[in-house]
């Protein structure tokens, strides 16, 4: 009688092609408004043109794709072979905000986002074997501090398109109006309403249908035009570098350098739960290859038009949910995405949602990223001075800019970006007072529970 080969694990099953399709399609249903919300709130922000948010959609959705497929597939060294989606990270939204309007104009704030993403991609991965042994230096206490920071400065950019934007402000035209407040909290509590009918598929698309169905109103009334879409070609290729060279500036670097060991700990993170999930144990070489298709990702994000990526957590809990382990279900919804990226049209349709619409929905995704980090301050003991000192001075610093915008008007151009981004400020104090109080004074017995990184999966992708 013959015998049998080693089993193969499930992540590694191959299902026929009916099952890859369906099952890959709603990893993209799951990932897809964490995807598309980040360019329009970037966009948003900093002034950009609506064909050019047309552009930034297709390219991300293209580079998500590219980027998934090298995460669940792998290729040689890079690539943790488990069915992880990669997108871009929300991490990464009050930095790129921040720089785009610290620039001179719209599109020079996209190149010298795209430098400094270009940058720490490539610090990323070169520095993926090292970057296990820098984590201590990221506790709760870092972590917790710098998403409720994030969450903290990137509300004020979510109240004001929820009055009705940036340009309304400007202009001076129904800013702050009862239209704008209905649209917005209606968007809002439709939300809402969705996470309260707790069916797990529905909360995970729940921004998605709210900017749907607040959009669909607000063009029912007429309020909102698709015009946009009727210009837009059908079909559009993204090329490296569309919008001139990057600009490499020492303040944005900083910035996305930060970001980016933020996502280190939540790629460690997610990919533990993964393992956890599908029931395959992860190893150290396994991070690094995680790692490593990080920094090649957010690197292809700099050069492709698009941003900085890293393990989506909510397709994490799809995985659990749905109990599909086959890292090939993912690489299937890669090459979605890839052809979801190569229709501007559909583009279009998105980049015409209301600024109203898209404030209501942002008021509850930037308050719920300040929660995952007081969520995360939880497990701090705040009763001692010096952890509560950490968050308190490094909280004060961050909203430096936004109670002073003024502040660093006569100094240095690349010091006035960095006291020009809060998030940058507000993360560069946190890891400074922890070193200062919590490594370079800690007893043995602390520095020994401090080297464990956390591993729960990250929910701020």
């Amino acid at each position: 009688m013959p015998q049998e080969g080693p089993r193969r694990h499930p992540v590694d099953e191959v299902l026929p092609a009916p099952r890859l399709a369906l099952y890959g399609f709603q990893h993209v249903l799951a990932f897809y408004a964490g995807a598309v919300v980040v360019p329009i709130l970037v966009a948003g922000a900093i002034g950009l043109s609506p064909q050019q948010l047309v552009y930034l959609i297709n390219a991300d959705l293209f580079t998500c794709g590219i980027a998934t497929i090298v995460q669940s597939l792998g290729i040689w060294k890079i690539g943790i072979r488990l069915p992880i989606v990669q997108g871009v990270t929300f991490t990464a939204v009050a930095p790129m905000i921040a720089i785009g309007q610290g620039a001179q104009n719209a599109t020079a704030g996209l190149l010298a986002i795209y430098g400094a993403t270009i940058t720490a991609g490539l610090v990323t991965l070169v520095a993926a074997p090292f970057l296990g042994r820098v984590l201590r230096f990221f506790p709760p206490l870092v972590t917790g501090t710098v998403l409720t920071i994030m969450g903290l400065v990137l509300l004020p950019n979510a109240l004001t398109d929820a009055a009705g934007g940036a340009a309304a402000k400007a202009a001076g035209k129904d800013f702050g109006s009862w239209k704008h407040l209905v649209y917005a909290g209606g968007t809002l509590l439709f939300i809402i309403a969705l996470y309260r009918l707790r069916r797990p598929f529905l909360s995970s698309i729940a921004v998605l249908l709210g900017l749907v169905g607040g959009t669909v109103v607000s063009y029912a009334l007429g309020d909102t035009a698709f015009d946009q879409v009727g210009e837009s070609d059908w079909f559009g290729v993204t090329t490296p570098f569309h919008y001139d060279a990057p600009t490499f500036h020492i303040g944005p670097i900083i910035a996305m350098l930060l970001v980016m060991m933020v996502t280190v700990v939540e790629t460690v993170g997610d990919s533990k739960a993964t393992g956890e999930i599908v029931g395959k144990e992860v190893t150290d070489a396994d991070i690094t290859r995680a790692l490593r298709a990080d920094g090649l990702s957010t690197f292809l994000g700099g050069s492709l038009n698009a941003f900085p990526y890293t393990c989506f957590a909510q397709n994490v809990g799809l995985v659990r949910l749905t109990g599909v382990r086959s890292r090939f279900v993912v690489v299937a919804a890669g090459a979605v995405m890839i052809v979801l990226g190569l229709f501007p049209k559909a583009a279009a349709y998105v980049a015409s949602i209301p600024p109203d619409v898209l404030g209501g929905a942002a008021v509850a995704m930037f308050g719920m990223v300040a929660v995952v980090g007081i969520q995360t301050l939880g497990k701090v003991d705040l009763r001692q001075e010096r952890n509560a000192l950490v968050v308190a001075v490094s909280i004060a610093l961050a909203l430096l800019p936004t109670v002073v915008p003024q502040f660093g008007e006569n100094m240095p151009k690349d010091v006035a970006a960095i006291l020009n981004s809060g998030i940058t400020v507000g993360s560069i104090s946190a890891i400074v007072l922890n070193l200062v109080f919590n490594v370079f004074t800690r007893t043995p017995s602390e520095e020994e529970d401090a080297a464990v990184p956390p591993t729960e999966p990250a929910t701020t992708s």
